[in-house]
Order: structure tokens, then C-alpha cells, then sequence
């Protein structure tokens, strides 16, 4: 059996991309395997659900030792049943993503799941917000403009390529308006960064010999400009600079997190900790990305 392969088959009523994305969150914890997933969306019907398996059957004869899973979401408990049955007639690992949801709900609640296929699922309470946050980073990327600083719920400072840009995009996504602005030595910051809640200020900082990969690549990319004379991608200056930007730091009295080798979304959840720890202590809040409130009707 091949150790660095594996195939996801994903069979749904509807488009199936709930089963893809909950396959591509699992898929980034096997970092060492190859693997592929495959769409079965719209299948209605057994007709359906047989042709589906002959297709996996069909690509298993190719490769007959690579290890295949499924992984399903149906509305339907007949059809949910002739999936699994399918699965363990070929010996297949499955997954039935929905099923046991449904039961839970239907268990808390003493109602039954309308079990209708494709129904629309509607957009999140806060899928506006998010996009509206996720604009704001995009226009205010490198302070770029400073008056809008005021209107930020997270403020991150710190070096070029220190991962400002990434980190502001994923916390838009997660539903706040945040504004990075690099720190450039000799370079006194926006005085606006002087205005506004301190708590609201959050530092980033990197070892220097990860920073120094991280701009030797984008200088290659910038055809070699911005190497040794210009101190960009220089260790020894690259040390000194961050010493300054540190100063710089300390006197915004912003605390500092470290990206090395740092998962973005760890970052962005010790940040929002931070910040809402440090705005409790200051008397107030952090505002809060509305969520969905779920309400079960009589």
C-alpha cells in the first residue's frame, strides 16, 4: 500500500463542497501525503449512487493500492444507508459527514430533519461583515492610509515582511477591520498610531534569519534589487533594523508576537486574545463580529 497517497471520494445530494472543505481541513493535517479529492456532486437517486462507486471502482483497477476513503452528506436516510452499504460492499473507509448532525438535532430538539436535497443554505449573520472586514484590510494594507487607522479594531506594526499583510487578511476574514502598518527605521510611524487606543496596537516581530529567507526570495523575484547595499536583505542590517523597529515598538507600549514559524491562525487567535485582554483591562471591549444565532421554531 502506497504510504504517501490517498484518494477522497466525496458523494453528495447537493454541490458537495461542505464534504470537500471539511476534506481539505483534514487533508492539511497529512502534510506528507499526496492527496487527491474527487466530487460526486447531485446524486439524487440509487442509479446515481451505483454509477458513482463504479467510477471509484473503475479508478481503484488502475491503481489497485491506493487507499481510497468516502466521504458523504445526504439529507436522505435511504439514501445515506445505500452509501454506507455500498461502502462496506467494496471495503471502503467512509465517513458520513451529516448523518449523525441530523440525529443530534433531532435528538435535542424531538423534531425530525425535513430531509429535503439541495435546499439553500443561507448566508451566515456575519458573511457581510466578514467581507466588509476583509475589504478594509485590503485597502488599508501598509498603512497606506493612516486617517483610517482610527477606524480599526486591530492595529498591527512591525517590519517589512514580518507577516502584517497575511495576518491582517485572515483576521478581515474572521470579521475584524485591521490595519497594518510597517515600521521603518529612520521613518517616524503615522502620528494617528499615537491617537488611538493602545490596546487596540499589536507588534510583530520575526527572527532575523527566517526574515532574511523571506525577502532573499522576494528580492529574487524583484530581479536582485533591494540586495546588500540597500540593507533589505542584508542579516547584519536586518539585526539592527529589528532592534530599532523593537524601539519603536516599546514606544507605542504595543505588545509583541512572534511570527516565527508561527501558523497563521494561531497568530491571529493569540493576537485576539491579546487585544481583548488588554481592552477589558482599559474598561472596555474588543467589538465582536456578529455570529449566527440559531433559534428553533415551535
Amino acid at each position: 500500500m502506497p504510504e504517501n497517497r490517498l484518494n477522497i471520494h466525496v458523494i453528495a445530494d447537493s454541490s458537495g463542497e461542505s464534504a470537500a472543505r471539511i476534506a481539505r481541513a483534514a487533508k492539511a493535517q497529512f502534510p506528507k501525503l499526496t492527496i487527491d479529492i474527487i466530487s460526486h456532486p447531485r446524486i439524487k437517486d440509487a442509479e446515481k449512487a451505483i454509477a458513482a462507486f463504479r467510477e471509484i471502482a473503475k479508478s481503484s483497477e488502475t491503481n489497485p493500492d491506493l487507499p481510497i476513503v468516502v466521504l458523504y452528506t445526504f439529507v436522505n436516510p435511504e439514501m445515506r444507508a445505500l452509501i454506507k452499504q455500498l461502502c462496506e460492499e467494496n471495503q471502503l473507509q467512509h465517513a458520513d459527514l451529516l448523518g449523525d448532525t441530523l440525529a443530534a438535532m433531532a435528538n435535542a430538539t424531538g423534531r425530525t430533519a425535513d430531509g429535503v436535497p439541495m435546499r439553500p443554505v443561507l448566508a451566515e449573520a456575519d458573511y457581510f461583515d466578514r467581507i466588509s472586514a476583509m475589504e478594509f484590510a485590503v485597502r488599508n494594507d501598509d498603512g497606506v492610509m493612516p486617517s483610517a487607522i482610527a477606524e480599526a479594531d486591530i492595529v498591527l506594526v512591525g517590519a517589512s515582511r514580518s507577516g502584517k499583510t497575511p495576518l491582517s487578511l485572515y483576521l478581515g476574514y474572521v470579521g475584524y477591520k485591521t490595519v497594518n502598518v510597517p515600521l521603518v527605521p529612520s521613518i517616524e510611524p503615522p502620528a494617528q498610531l499615537r491617537e488611538i487606543d493602545r490596546w487596540r496596537i499589536v507588534g510583530l516581530t520575526i527572527d532575523a534569519e527566517r526574515l532574511l529567507e523571506i525577502r532573499s526570495r522576494r528580492v529574487k523575484g524583484l530581479g536582485g534589487y533591494g540586495t546588500k547595499d540597500g540593507g533589505y536583505a542584508d542579516l547584519a542590517k536586518i539585526y539592527d533594523e529589528l532592534d530599532e523597529v523593537g524601539r519603536i515598538q516599546r514606544s507605542l507600549g504595543c505588545p509583541i508576537v512572534d511570527t516565527t514559524g508561527l501558523a497563521i491562525e494561531d497568530a491571529a487567535a493569540r493576537i485576539v486574545d491579546i487585544v481583548d485582554n488588554r481592552a477589558n483591562k482599559a474598561g472596555t471591549a474588543l467589538r465582536r463580529p456578529p455570529t449566527q444565532t440559531l433559534k428553533i421554531k415551535p
